[in-house]
């Protein structure tokens, strides 16, 4: 589905729509024109292939998503592939989408796939300063790469309030559910995340000091900056992992050291429980002559003998903090 295209003279856009088919209009100076596209099918780009020179390899990759961010020269122009990120703070899961981007020296085409359209925002913003639309389609593709590497940092801020609360949650010192569940689960979901953003930081290096012949010259430190940021939200997800692996080996060695305590614990009341069960065991026997149980005091001086015995070691594993 074509969502907009428009022709822009001088940094200006014209009134209405722009026709693809009409190939004269592009040979003016100072002119090129911007079409967008979401989800489209083969007739659709068969229309648009009139005005802009795609490679086949292009339109093989623009009809078919779930590509990895790269960028392609061909001839003298560009093809950026882009991949958007929103994150789902209930389930702690990120929804992948997906911009390509052609840019030729008269011509800027995306495809959307995926995605929210808020690619219609950036063409407002942009539409608003001639200034910047004087530079050529190579300012279109600077305000659709800083969305996107924009729209990174709320799902990175999202993760990392997650990160944290289980981190909260391990050290907490009340006992409860055991997080390592969640904890694998955000470790997947964070290398999700630097599949899509990690590949990215070469192509902007790239665009932000190479010269291309559809990028005005004074566009570099605009991507220079883009690429800047998103190294800064890789580095982020990258010790967000790190330190979900530190809590998770914290968690496990807190497991051990509970588990040991239990043990050290249950141990301690056995060997308590061993010595009345040990005395009482031998006068289960049923001797014939035993000349205490014929004094009065028999009873009375064996229970007491017993729970001292038990006072004793239950005092004896309390300091020694098996209890």
């Amino acid at each position: 589905m074509i969502v907009d295209s428009a022709l822009y003279v001088d940094g200006v856009r014209r009134p209405g729509r722009f026709d693809t088919a009409d190939t004269a209009t592009l040979g003016r100076e100072n002119c090129f024109s911007w079409t967008g596209l979401f989800e489209p099918t083969e007739d659709e780009f068969d229309g648009i292939r009139r005005h802009i020179d795609l490679h086949d390899l292009v339109v093989e990759d623009a009809l078919h998503a779930h590509q990895r961010p790269k960028l392609e020269l061909y001839g003298d122009s560009l093809f950026l592939v882009l991949r958007t990120a929103k994150y789902l703070d209930r389930e702690e899961e990120v929804v992948f989408g997906e911009i390509q981007v052609f840019v030729t020296p008269r011509a800027v085409l995306h495809v959307r796939h995926n995605t929210p359209a808020e690619l219609i925002e950036v063409r407002a913003h942009l539409e608003s300063q001639p200034e910047r639309m004087r530079c050529g389609p190579g300012a279109v593709l600077h305000a659709i790469v800083d969305r996107v590497v924009d729209g990174y940092e709320p799902v990175v801020d999202g993760l990392e309030h997650d990160v944290r609360e289980v981190e909260r949650q391990v050290f907490s010192p009340q006992a409860g559910r055991n997080p390592v569940e969640r904890v694998y689960g955000l470790m997947r979901t964070l290398l999700t995340v630097q599949d899509a953003l990690t590949p990215l930081v070469n192509p902007l290096y790239d665009l932000s000091t190479r010269e291309y012949p559809a990028l005005h010259p004074a566009l570099r430190e605009y991507f220079r900056d883009a690429h800047d940021h998103l190294v800064i939200v890789v580095q982020r997800v990258t010790t967000l992992h790190d330190l979900l692996t530190s809590i998770l080996a914290a968690n496990l060695t807190r497991v051990s050291i509970r588990q040991n305590e239990d043990m050290r614990k249950i141990s301690a009341w056995v060997a308590i429980a061993a010595v009345p069960t040990m005395i009482a065991g031998v006068y289960g026997m049923n001797f014939e002559h035993m000349p205490e149980l014929r004094s009065p005091w028999g009873y009375p001086i064996i229970l007491t003998l017993m729970f001292a015995a038990c006072l004793a070691l239950y005092r004896k594993f309390k300091s020694s903090g098996w209890l």
